[in-house]
């Protein structure tokens, strides 16, 4: 019989003795738990003592966390949160060096833990760190710990950063902008800038007349703090008043930032991390929303300076023609011009661009084009003034849309998203990289408007495949503009067709009712195949990231199903593990028997929660949560869609019920139409005799003819 579900057996450990073995009744008192455990060992003032994990980050258990011990846990018996920090605050102001030392290294672990950092901060204790580091006195492992220390408690939100004085940043800021300090010691100054400058409006200031970026460039040679620095500059360009971000981005520009992230960190010898990512994409994010102000901005038709772009435009494209003596001439020759340009409104095209987005940005792009790649822009201008009225690719037009679908593609405007890491290396090869970007695209709808042999009418058509070539080349991560130009010739107009065509079941061809009916008795043994590998993969296991205040600090851990299907074995890691972890490693479990039901997107308990990254989109589409007795949660956030889709699958077919992602559906499809092609070539294969004796054949449940021509 099992026992009941209140109670839990564990196991207790106290230095120098034999652990203890009890059931937990999880209805009793906490503290009555404890003085039974001192009475076991004959210790008294049970009051100063308190449980923790013996293994992984070690928490403190209250009556809040004691519901997820689970049944096998190895706890450990140490003294309670307020007496060790009582005792560690003493210690860390005592004057011997090794006894400060070692208090500092015990208090950067401990503080971690949300209940002693409680203690800790009610004891002033972030006050007492904060002078002994603007003291100046503490070097070394000394400043490294206190540090760490000091970013772990202000990571618990229980003190607000405005709190923090300017002698505390300005010493800070000293160890960055020092030029021999310890790689340490400045991971921790440039992450505590980092969360001042994220966390506080007015500590933004403080810390921008503080640091340059051309100081925090200067660190980006360095491999071990390259991560850091970058997350400072972006943290800096995220929080910067609206006119300070254009003049910072100058100041990045004159300082070469770009060639120096290409050349140390995208082109360095080490792999680029998930945060590393995160933050070259947030960068790239960064840098594409100074393109806002020009793509909503509408253009004045009265404005003489806007005008005389658009007469530079008609110049460049049609210089050798002379202007005509005469206002009324001159006026019918323009709208000629206007029109072989490709402009909505002939009369007056300035019109073309009032609509936002993308405003002024289009034009932006279409003098980009006529001055850097004059020869270009001629050509495609020429070149379809002198087609037939039906078949011209009207320029100005297609210009301002495509300028349009690129800012949706790249999501001008748009905050970074939280857990993203979806960076284009191809943008830092180039200082004009947005408008290099537009003039590779402009020259791929001419191309694909000439292979689809389109007229005015078929304009969303043509959009529509750009807008798939582009996102089909996007997604191959090119490493340079020429790659990418390399990356859309192969995906023509053509090859965009049979790409269709092979991701998809031809409706024409599976309607009829015989092949409907071989689909209905193929469906099920797919779907059983299906179901059999996404719980292969949840064997496997998968690697998650914890979700928290802070990125840089990033943690993990690791779940996996059992070999018999009867268990979900989970755990923290330390780092992102490379191939399989061992079920021994994964310290938790829950059993699939105890597993209520699945939860996604917003209805998971961890995206209702304010700290659940602003109800951010990607991350709410990544989200969810195995609900399980007695009323408990494991919450997840899988990496990428793929992995959503895997779990969420396999956690339903475990449950018995609908596998319903878009990926069970999209290899359904796929599989099914596999195997129905090759069981009918199988029937065309077979070789019939020329006279065939007069056999009596069994009744068919179904007879279809098929057309192999």
């Amino acid at each position: 019989m099992p026992p009941p579900a209140d109670i839990v057996k564990v196991a207790i450990e106290w230095p120098g003795a034999n652990a203890q073995l009890i059931e937990m009744d999880q209805k009793r008192p906490l503290s009555s738990i404890i003085r039974e455990v001192c009475d076991g060992w004959s210790l008294s003032g049970s009051e100063q003592f308190a449980l923790r994990y013996a293994d992984g980050p070690q928490l403190y258990i209250t009556e809040q966390s004691r519901g997820d011990i689970k049944n096998g846990t190895i706890l450990r018996l140490a003294i309670s949160p307020a007496r060790a920090a009582r005792q560690l605050l003493e210690r860390i102001q005592s004057h011997g060096i090794d006894a400060r030392l070692e208090a500092l290294k015990e208090l950067a672990k401990l503080s971690a833990d949300p209940t002693f950092a409680a203690e800790f901060i009610n004891m002033e204790g972030i006050g007492t760190l904060a002078r002994l580091v603007e003291s100046g006195t503490h070097f070394g492992e000394m400043l490294a710990f206190t540090l760490t220390a000091f970013l772990e408690l202000m990571d618990h939100g229980i003190v607000s950063w405005d709190l923090i004085s300017l002698s505390f940043i300005k010493q800070i800021a000293g160890y960055v902008n020092q030029p021999m300090v310890d790689v340490s010691i400045l991971q921790r100054s440039l992450a505590i800038l980092e969360s001042m400058v994220l966390n506080s409006h007015s500590l933004y200031h403080r810390v921008a007349q503080e640091i340059t970026v051309g100081q925090l460039i200067g660190h980006l040679s360095n491999q071990e703090i390259q991560t850091y620095a970058i997350a400072l500059i972006n943290a800096l360009f995220l929080k910067a008043p609206e006119d300070r971000r254009q003049e910072m981005a100058s100041t990045l520009a004159q300082k070469h930032l770009r060639s120096i992230i290409l050349n140390h960190v995208i082109r360095g010898n080490r792999p680029i991390k998930a945060e590393m990512a995160h933050q070259l994409y947030v960068l790239q994010v960064l840098t594409f929303n100074l393109l806002e102000e020009r793509m909503m901005t509408k253009m004045d038709p009265n404005d003489q300076a806007q005008r005389d772009i658009i007469f530079e435009l008609r110049r460049i494209a049609f210089d050798g023609d002379a202007d005509p003596t005469g206002t009324e001439k001159r006026k019918a020759m323009y709208t000629k011009d206007y029109k072989m340009l490709g402009f909505t409104n002939h009369l007056n095209p300035a019109m073309d661009f009032t609509q936002t987005p993308p405003g002024m940005l289009a034009l932006d792009n279409m003098l980009y084009l006529a001055r850097v790649h004059q020869d270009t822009y001629i050509r495609i201008v020429l070149e379809n003034s002198s087609r037939e009225d039906k078949h011209e690719c009207p320029f100005g037009r297609c210009a301002i849309e495509l300028t349009r679908m690129l800012c949706e593609i790249l999501q001008v405007g748009e905050l970074p998203n939280e857990g993203c890491n979806d960076y284009h290396p191809m943008f830092f090869t180039h200082d004009r990289a947005w408008e290099e970007f537009f003039c590779v695209c402009i020259q791929l709808l001419n191309k694909t408007w000439k292979e689809m042999r389109a007229t005015a009418e078929d304009f969303n058509k043509v959009m529509q495949v750009v807008r798939e070539q582009i996102t089909r080349a996007l997604a191959m991560k090119p490493s340079s503009i020429d790659q990418l130009k390399n990356k859309l010739r192969g995906l023509s107009y053509t090859e965009i067709l049979r790409l269709r065509q092979s991701e998809r079941m031809s409706q024409d061809d599976f309607q009829s009712p015989p092949i409907i009916e071989l689909r209905e008795r193929i469906q099920p043994e797919i779907l059983e195949l299906i179901k059999q590998q996404r719980l292969n993969r949840l064997c496997e296991g998968s690697c998650f990231r914890k979700l928290g205040n802070r990125r840089r600090q990033e943690k993990f851990w690791f779940c996996r199903l059992s070999l018999n299907h009867k268990v979900l074995h989970y755990g923290d890691l330390e780092e992102s593990p490379q191939g399989e972890v061992p079920f021994e490693l994964l310290s938790d479990k829950i059993h699939v028997s105890d597993i209520k039901s699945v939860l996604t997107g917003k209805d998971c308990p961890h995206m209702k929660e304010k700290s659940a990254l602003k109800q951010n989109k990607e991350v709410l589409e990544l989200a969810f949560s195995v609900l399980y007795d007695p009323d408990e949660t494991l919450n997840f956030v899988a990496p990428n869609k793929y992995e959503y889709c895997i779990w969420t699958d396999g956690l339903c077919a475990l449950l018995g019920r609908e596998m319903g992602s878009d990926l069970t559906r999209s290899d359904l499809d796929t599989l099914i139409s596999m195997e129905m092609k090759l069981r009918l070539l199988d029937l065309e294969n077979i070789t019939i005799p020329e006279a065939p004796p007069p056999v009596p054949k069994e009744p068919s449940s179904y007879n279809f003819t098929y057309n192999y021509s």
